[in-house]
């Protein structure tokens, strides 16, 4: 798998949790949009500086680290 380049960790921003491209949008909280029936185009609306290639890199890493598979991130 090639190294996700969305997903940051930066520990000044959000603590350090995986955000996507440096913003204070955590893959976390996707992920959990995703889990309760948002769709791709609900999310989209809600954060509308996020693109959808964000939308399916939050959702590869979540399930890269649920496989406990460590890949490289993007620095921010």
């Amino acid at each position: 798998m090639t190294a996700l380049t969305r997903i940051t960790t930066d520990p000044q921003v959000m603590g350090g949790r995986p955000c996507i491209r440096g913003l204070r949008v955590t893959v976390g909280t996707l992920v959990g949009l995703v889990a309760t029936g948002h769709s791709r185009d609900d999310i989209l609306q809600l954060y509308p500086y996020l693109e959808a290639a964000d939308l399916t890199e939050a959702l590869a890493y979540a399930a890269w680290r649920a496989e406990e598979i460590e890949i490289p991130l993007a620095p921010a």
